[in-house]
C-alpha cells in the first residue's frame, strides 16, 4: 500500500523532494512496526504514543536502518507524524480499513526559540566577502553573483542551483518553478543584475545552466550545475573568516531577505507572493522582526516616552 501512495503523489504532480521525504518518513514508520512486531491493521492509540516516544529517543534507526544517536527536533518530528496522517488520510480516500484516525495522532508541542538573524551589515559583509576572499577571480565572480541573487530574490538555494541563463530576462525578472512546482516571479536588485552580469561576461561555454562547477568531479558533466552543499560550505567558510558568530546559511539570506522588507514596510501578501508561500500564515511565521526593530518601534509609537 505504501507504493501505492506514492505511486499517487507522483501522479498528483508532487514534487520528486516531497516525494522522498514522504517515502523516508513512512520508512521510518514501517521499521518501528516490524521492529515490535505489530502489525498495521491492528494499531491503537497506545502505539502511536510509543511511536513518538521512539521518535524522541536516540536510539531511534534512520530509513537506512543505522542508530542515530541524535535527539529529533519537535519541527522534524512532527513532520514524520505529518506523514503518516496523510498516509492515513490517503488510506481512508482510497476505502481501505484502519484502525487508527489521521486525528488520532497529535503532533508534539515545538520549542519557542528567540529568532536569531543577522544585522544587515552582516548580511552585506559576508555577501561581499567572495570577492575579498576568493583567490581565483571566476570564482569569486561566481560565489558573489550567488549570494547577491540569493539575497537579491529570496528565493530557495534549491531553486538557485536549478536556475538556467533563459529565466532570467533583461530586466532582471526571474521566473522560477519552485516548492511543490509552483510558478512565480522573482526580481533582481540592480545591484544583483550587476553581479551577476559580470560573471556571465566570464563564461565562454554554452552551457544552460546559470552557476557551474569549475572544479571537482562534475567539471566535465555537461548541464551539471554546482551543488547546494558546496554553497552551504562556503557560507559558513566565509563566515567563520569575517569572525560573524550568529549562524547563517542560505536559507538565512531568504530569512534576512523577508525580513528586512517587513522592516521597510512591505505587504505581508507581496512578501508572501515573493517567498512562494501557500499561505499568509506561513509567511507571517517565517518573518520576525528583529529585536532593533522591535526596540525602534517602542520608542516611536509608546505613548509614556517622557
Amino acid at each position: 500500500m505504501l507504493d501505492d501512495f506514492l505511486l499517487y503523489l507522483q501522479t498528483n504532480n508532487y514534487s520528486d523532494e516531497t516525494i522522498y521525504n514522504y517515502e523516508r518518513d513512512l520508512k521510518i514508520f514501517e521499521n518501528f512496526i516490524k521492529e515490535n512486531n505489530l502489525e498495521f491493521q491492528k494499531l491503537n492509540r497506545r502505539d502511536i504514543e510509543t511511536y513518538k516516544a521512539y521518535l524522541n529517543s536516540i536510539d531511534r534507526e534512520t530509513p537506512t536502518g543505522k542508530v542515530s544517536k541524535q535527539k529529533l527536533k519537535s519541527f522534524s518530528l512532527n513532520r514524520i507524524l505529518s506523514s503518516v496522517r496523510s498516509y492515513l488520510h490517503y488510506l481512508i480516500e482510497m476505502e481501505y480499513t484502519t484502525s487508527i484516525l489521521p486525528e488520532h495522532i497529535k503532533l508534539v508541542r515545538t520549542e519557542k526559540k528567540h529568532p536569531k538573524i543577522a544585522e544587515l551589515k552582516e548580511f552585506v559583509k559576508l555577501i561581499e566577502s567572495p570577492s575579498r576572499l576568493e583567490k581565483d577571480s571566476i570564482i569569486a565572480k561566481r560565489n558573489r553573483a550567488m549570494l547577491e541573487v540569493l539575497f537579491s530574490t529570496g528565493m530557495r538555494i534549491s531553486e538557485l542551483m536549478k536556475l538556467n541563463k533563459t529565466q532570467v530576462d533583461s530586466e532582471g525578472r526571474i521566473f522560477i518553478i519552485g516548492k511543490g512546482k509552483k510558478e512565480r516571479f522573482v526580481y533582481l536588485t540592480e545591484r544583483a543584475l550587476k553581479y551577476l552580469r559580470e560573471y556571465l561576461e566570464t563564461r565562454k561555454d554554452t552551457l544552460p545552466g546559470m552557476f557551474i562547477p569549475y572544479r571537482g568531479r562534475n567539471v566535465n558533466e555537461k548541464g551539471k550545475n554546482i551543488s547546494t552543499n558546496y554553497l552551504q560550505e562556503k557560507i559558513k567558510q566565509y563566515r567563520e573568516l569575517l569572525g560573524i558568530n550568529i549562524p547563517i546559511s542560505a536559507h538565512s539570506l531568504r530569512h534576512g531577505f523577508a525580513t528586512y522588507l517587513a522592516e521597510q514596510g512591505a505587504n505581508p501578501a507581496a512578501i508572501q507572493i515573493l517567498l512562494g508561500h501557500e499561505s499568509l500564515a506561513t509567511t507571517t511565521r517565517y518573518v520576525h522582526a528583529s529585536d532593533k526593530y522591535a526596540q525602534t518601534t517602542h520608542k516611536k509609537f509608546h505613548p509614556l516616552q517622557k
